[in-house]
């Protein structure tokens, strides 16, 4: 079987430029996606906000994305991944709309709603034109997606942060210079040619979170691995970055942003440096380290230093890039080609659920107990996923070295 009868385009009939574009566009959905997290304290303070209020907003986008990664992979199989991407484009822009014109909860509720569908699109039908596009290559693909998603959230939540500090309007700019951003790069989309050449036969529908039989415990392994990223991802989004100022008080958006972004980016150079390490060696690290890294969170933060609290960030940062990257990364390589977009969809339906879960859990805490003392419980709970996803990556791993001999 040829590849395009695969449903895949080769390198010769696709422009250059279109794996890049892809994923840039994946960079700039993350990046959406984190932007208000510096703005969260502007809003608590200027409309009076619970924790709770705004860790709804914050899981309110998680709760789009699971409603749009069960049904776009399979969209982007049937009609193809490029109207699926222009889509999410248009809907992010109406995003950041509403976000420049909002001034009371609700309508953060619907412009992270907006966002949550768009970037839950953009994520699974871009994963699976990367297959598209270079389908011997998925190890690769997993790693350069991992890679992109850290360096957009860096880029937009360190420059939100330097943006609702220095410069005007600081609910209002942020959002406009993305805006622009969206634009470029929606252009570009419009010029790519289709990466799915060969449509899936059927109707539309809501995906059911199953994936092929052959491949379901390898599958399950990096589902875990990505489950327990995403906790981790939950936790520095929501908690960590204002219970750090509060600890080392230090009120500045740039310092809460950049906590973040320290995170975000040590991230990316590990996925990056974990180019040569097996996908299921460096997930299994991962996983284990992401544990360590929250059990020394806690006694760092009670120092009130603030090296610490971002030596603590870069650790929880570096083991979620191998831990997420790693899983991303395994998952590339055994995923049918006519199955990409269903599976892609499983495996992120199952790490928004793990973020969104446990951060409002923390968010109800948070309104009944200081959140000094909610975090380490948080952070606790989080680390015994972390060390389970290890656990059960050890055990197929012996399972699958048994087999071999």
């Amino acid at each position: 079987m040829t590849l395009a009868a695969a449903g895949t385009s080769t390198g010769q009939d696709t422009q250059r430029w279109a794996y890049p574009l892809l994923l840039v566009l994946s960079g700039v959905a993350l990046g959406v996606s984190g932007l208000p997290a510096p703005l969260y304290g502007i809003y608590e303070r200027t409309w009076h906000l619970t924790p709770l209020s705004t860790t709804i907003v914050f899981a309110v986008y998680a709760v789009a994305a699971l409603a749009a990664v069960l049904v776009s992979g399979r969209v982007s199989d049937v009609v193809g991944r490029k109207p699926v991407l222009i889509g999410a484009l248009i809907a992010l822009l109406v995003g950041l709309g509403v976000f420049l014109l909002a001034d009371n909860m609700a309508m953060l509720l619907v412009a992270r709603t907006i966002h949550g569908a768009a970037v839950g699109s953009i994520v699974v039908a871009s994963a699976a034109a990367l297959l598209d596009l270079r389908p011997l290559h998925g190890t690769r693909s997993g790693q350069h997606s991992g890679i992109a998603f850290n360096i957009g959230m860096t880029v937009a939540i360190v420059g939100s942060a330097l943006l609702a500090q220095y410069a005007p309007h600081p609910l209002r700019t942020p959002y406009a210079v993305v805006a622009v951003v969206c634009v470029v790069v929606g252009v570009a989309v419009l010029a790519l040619r289709e990466p799915h050449t060969a449509r899936s036969a059927g109707p539309i529908r809501i995906s059911k979170p199953a994936v092929p039989a052959e491949i379901r415990s390898e599958f399950w392994f990096a589902a875990l691995g990505a489950m327990a990223s995403w906790s981790v991802l939950g936790v520095l989004l929501s908690l960590y970055p204002s219970l750090a100022a509060h600890e080392t008080h230090i009120d500045n958006l740039v310092f809460a942003g950049g906590v973040v972004g320290v995170t975000a980016f040590a991230a990316a150079m590990a996925q990056l440096a974990a180019t040569r390490v097996p996908a299921r060696t460096a997930a299994i690290v991962g996983d284990i380290g992401m544990a360590i890294a929250l059990a020394v969170t806690v006694p760092f933060l009670m120092t009130h230093s603030w090296p610490l609290v971002f030596v603590a960030a870069a650790l929880l940062g570096a083991t979620f890039g191998l831990g997420f990257g790693g899983s991303l990364r395994h998952l590339s390589t055994i995923v049918p080609a006519g199955r990409r977009g269903e599976t892609m969809s499983a495996f992120y339906l199952l790490a928004y659920t793990a973020m969104a879960v446990p951060t409002i859990a923390a968010g109800w805490a948070a309104t009944r107990w200081p959140l000094d003392v909610v975090f380490p419980w948080f952070a606790a709970s989080v680390a015994l996923a972390c060390l389970t996803a290890a656990a059960v990556g050890l055990i197929t791993t012996r399972r699958r070295v048994h087999r071999v001999h």
